[in-house]
């Protein structure tokens, strides 16, 4: 099946006429094709915004509410159909896919009654004054996403770049197009104004990059990763244009002697599982304080083990993707690394017939090494175990990235310190919640801005200010 780009409302063919393959991950067979945009089809999509958002503007925050609570109503009916659409070109698993439609659900609905209780503020200028600020939108925000977790991702930056009043263009990942496409034409058919919410799909080369230097858009907000992030930085800078940079990371799980042993286990082995460590917050450094690090490693090690493809975790979602990590696997071994489970592909079995990989620890890593400093983005652990609470933080500190960060401890004091001297955007302590509510993003080459919480509204809004002489 070949899918257009959603631009002003409704389905649009390429201006240059291609379409580019996908595959399914799970099976390898082929899968949809995604419209090939190029320069063109981009100014069409941003034409189609910039005409549509100042009557969007107009509109109270109220009806803008309105609005995003009726595209919620129609994605959660759509569930099962999205679903489908985020399996085939994700493979992931259903509940996991499914918790991801009901999050961009939760995105759509909290955004829209968070804009309702939003605003700026007076200042006290004396008698002879009414001084207040605004927050008024961009007019023009362009979203460029990754294929790890294309319908989430897009909803958590779409809610509230509408919310305030801005019109968004979307970019999604040349992989995992498809449920963008679907959302987007479930808001037109929700009311949402044309040309408000758009889609054009593409490489990133040939849409991301006319996207970010199109002189009408006024904001972006990329996903992906660090070298990618720095290029566009750079054509940003040229136009002063204002980013969120949600990058890589390379996250450490903090464990003590006197923590809860099997809930830190438990979240060791979610970090391997979960979308298949496909995640730029998955925790992929495991400290572990040196009198519990053997017991703690080998326990994560049998758990792990027991993983099975296809049940408890996906494929690695694209052939590059899949590609590399058995890379990082063979550089490994060059340097004398054996893992205490995993690190190759699946030979026989159902693994065999996707871009699976197994599931891998390596126990004891010293922390130079390139498997225990640069991002895999795959089902892959190591463990490092440290001395003390100031050896705990140095190590957790010890690399470029700095976007999630957990600390377990029996001693709760003691893990809010250590949470508080970790370099990371946000940390969780014992397993405290991160969600919709709190804000998520980068510290040093992780990135800057941030989405989710009320946060994510301010780095969608300028604030203007207006004075008023009342002599």
């Amino acid at each position: 099946m070949r899918h257009e780009h959603w631009i002003g409302g409704a389905a649009i063919a390429p201006a240059g006429g291609g379409y580019l393959p996908t595959i399914e991950p799970a099976t390898r067979r082929p899968g949809d094709e995604v419209a090939a945009g190029t320069e063109p089809d981009v100014d069409a999509a941003v034409r189609a915004a910039a005409t549509a958002q100042p009557a969007w503007a107009r509109e109270s925050g109220a009806s803008r509410a309105e609005a995003l609570h009726a595209v919620a109503d129609l994605v959660e009916r759509a569930a099962e159909e999205l679903i489908e659409l985020e399996r085939a070109c994700t493979g992931k698993l259903a509940g996991q896919a499914r918790a991801e439609v009901d999050m961009s659900v939760a995105y759509l609905r909290y955004y829209a009654g968070l804009v309702r209780s939003v605003g700026g503020r007076t200042i006290d200028l004396g008698a002879g004054a009414h001084t207040y600020t605004r927050l008024e939108p961009f007019g023009v925000v362009g979203v460029i996403t990754p294929w790890n977790l294309p319908l989430n991702q897009t909803s958590r930056a779409v809610a509230p770049a509408l919310a305030v009043a801005n019109a968004v263009v979307v970019k999604p990942s040349e992989f995992t197009s498809v449920s963008t496409l679907r959302l987007a034409q479930l808001a037109t058919e929700a009311g949402l104004p044309d040309g408000v919410l758009n889609v054009v799909t593409g490489t990133g080369p040939d849409a991301g990059t006319p996207l970010v230097t199109h002189p009408l858009v006024r904001r972006v907000a990329f996903t992906g990763s660090v070298t990618t992030g720095q290029a566009l930085a750079g054509l940003a800078a040229e136009r002063l244009l204002p980013l969120t940079l949600e990058l890589g990371g390379k996250s450490p799980l903090v464990v003590f002697a006197d923590a809860d042993l099997d809930r830190a286990v438990a979240a060791a082995v979610n970090a391997v599982a979960f979308n298949t460590g496909q995640v730029c917050s998955a925790l992929t450094r495991l400290l572990v304080e040196e009198s519990v690090h053997d017991e703690v490693a080998q326990r994560v090690v049998d758990a792990v083990a027991r993983l099975e493809p296809g049940v408890d975790f996906g494929p690695m979602i694209t052939e590059a993707q899949f590609t590399k990590v058995l890379a990082h696997f063979g550089r490994a071994r060059d340097a004398g690394l054996v893992p205490a489970v995993g690190g190759d592909a699946y030979a026989e079995g159902s693994g065999a017939e996707g871009y699976y990989v197994q599931p891998t620890v390596y126990v004891g890593v010293d922390p130079r090494l390139p498997i225990a400093r640069e991002e895999v983005f795959g089902p892959v652990l190591v463990t490092t175990p440290f001395r003390d609470e100031d050896d705990a933080v140095a190590r957790a500190n010890d690399t470029e990235y700095g976007l999630v960060g957990a600390v377990w401890s029996g001693d709760v004091a003691r893990g809010l310190r250590v949470a508080e001297r970790i370099d990371a955007g946000q940390v969780a302590v014992n397993g405290g919640p991160l969600n919709i509510e709190t804000p998520f993003g980068g510290f040093k080459q992780s990135g800057y801005g941030r989405e989710k919480g009320i946060e994510a509204l301010h780095d969608y809004t300028q604030t203007k200010t207006v004075s008023l002489s009342l002599g």
